[in-house]
């Protein structure tokens, strides 16, 4: 009898994708790590920068070269030599700036979550369609070679009928960081809840049925929450995500057939494994690393579908995004939390 053996990852060389003029607006920590990997990784160029300070976009220019800084995000959005903007101010800035990008005819990568809510992912996405503009959620875990196989894996149905997914993330932070801000939609479930969320909706899709439960913290901002979701079929899934303090990260998806077990922190570079019921182990081997080793992808992946005339990208289209808002949006109904909208991006300072 012939061993099982795994696909391969399908994800071709970052380095071989067409080239675009990136321009980032909000130059803050994920920035960094942003303009770190495609520099190392990949023939994208990073021609500009903006800010709402001056200072702070010219400090970024000067630490990686950029060769345009801009005191606003209206002189980065009207920008000649910008292709494509990468939105990453904190999450209240997000649908205010990727529309600034839009009506200036730019294609744009938000940083994820896309939107505070499923309505504004909605809004971006109908406007970039009347646009003819490429958009995109920055989710990069679905860029990642180990999500390719992973795709391929379910879809050729090697783990069965899946009957349920479990993902959690947790994570510490220092008293000073937005996440405790109310203002600036903290609490954790757009900054590590979109993970384990995500993943699960791209498994079994939108439930029909949820439940969850949370707990305060005392800056004012959700500290932890976990919800249990139905699913057609009988599918279910299990998620919790809180600020507390770090937690191993893993995911694991469970078909009738088989199980497949991602390891720690699941929503990174590293390997995982498929398990039969006879003892049988498939392993996918791949180094472990962070966003300097994976956010090179998505950023190939979007420049390759921008080149190509695409505006939206599998990896993660407009509609599954928007999905995972939707499940996110019923979870902060049902806990009570509410996130403020203001009209214009907000400082990106704290990010």
């Amino acid at each position: 009898m012939t061993q099982p053996t795994l696909p391969h990852s399908r994800v071709p060389e970052s380095r071989d994708a067409p080239g675009l003029r990136w321009g980032i607006m909000g130059p803050g920590w994920i920035a960094e790590r942003f303009t770190e990997s495609i520099q190392s990784h990949t023939g994208q160029v990073i021609a500009a920068v903006g800010s709402r300070s001056l200072n702070r976009s010219k400090a970024f220019a000067e630490a990686f070269s950029v060769p345009a800084a801009y005191g606003s995000y209206q002189e980065l959005a009207a920008a000649p030599d910008v292709d494509i903007v990468y939105v990453c101010t904190p999450h209240t800035g997000h649908h205010a700036a990727a529309v600034m990008a839009i009506e200036a005819g730019k294609h744009v990568l938000v940083e994820k979550p896309i939107g505070l809510d499923a309505g504004q992912a909605r809004d971006i996405a109908a406007r970039a369609e009347a646009a003819g503009v490429f958009a995109a959620e920055a989710m990069w875990t679905f860029f990642l070679p180990k999500f390719d196989v992973i795709r391929q894996i379910l879809d050729a149905g090697t783990l069965g009928t899946i009957t349920t997914v479990v993902a959690e993330y947790g994570e510490h932070f220092d008293r000073s960081h937005r996440i405790f801000d109310a203002e600036l939609a903290g609490g954790p479930l757009l900054d590590l809840g979109t993970y384990p969320l995500a993943l699960i909706t791209e498994v079994l899709g939108s439930p029909h049925r949820l439940h969850a439960i949370g707990q305060a913290h005392e800056s004012g901002v959700n500290a932890q929450l976990s919800a249990v979701m139905t699913f057609d079929g009988g599918g279910q899934a299990v998620v919790n995500t809180h600020l507390h303090n770090f937690t191993p990260t893993t995911a694991t998806i469970v078909g009738s057939k088989a199980t497949l077990a991602i390891e720690g922190p699941f929503n990174m570079p590293g390997p995982f494994e498929v398990r039969f019921p006879d003892g049988t182990r498939l392993r996918h081997e791949e180094p472990a690393g962070g966003h300097f080793e994976g956010l090179h992808f998505e950023a190939a992946a979007v420049a390759r579908a921008v080149v190509a005339g695409s505006t939206q990208i599998s990896q993660r289209t407009l509609a599954a995004s928007i999905r995972t808002l939707d499940v996110a949006d019923e979870i902060r109904r049902q806990l009570g939390v509410v996130f403020t909208t203001p009209e214009t991006p907000t400082f990106e300072g704290k990010i």
